[in-house]
């Protein structure tokens, strides 16, 4: 992910915001499946799932998702994902 001062690709603006969230769980998509953590006490739904920093801007609405380090090292090995 690239410094949060940068400017927008899609309309140049600066009003770039950034949250961290869990990439799948309740009633929506596994976002990046295969790439989740291994489930530990007390995380079976809320802390399997690989993260995502999610960047949007304010002005246009250009929303970015950015797979954390643990889930795109599991990549090479993971099934279902292939090289472009």
């Amino acid at each position: 992910m690239k410094n949060e001062s940068a400017k927008c690709p899609e309309c140049g603006a600066e009003s770039l915001h950034r949250t961290t969230t869990n990439s799948g769980g309740g009633y929506g998509p596994v976002l990046l499946p295969g790439l989740e953590r291994p489930i530990s006490w007390g995380t079976f739904f809320s802390g399997t799932f690989a993260q995502l920093t999610v960047v949007v801007c304010a002005e246009c609405g250009l929303t970015r998702f950015y797979a954390d380090a643990e889930a795109r090292a599991k990549l090479p090995q993971a099934t279902g994902w292939l090289p472009i």
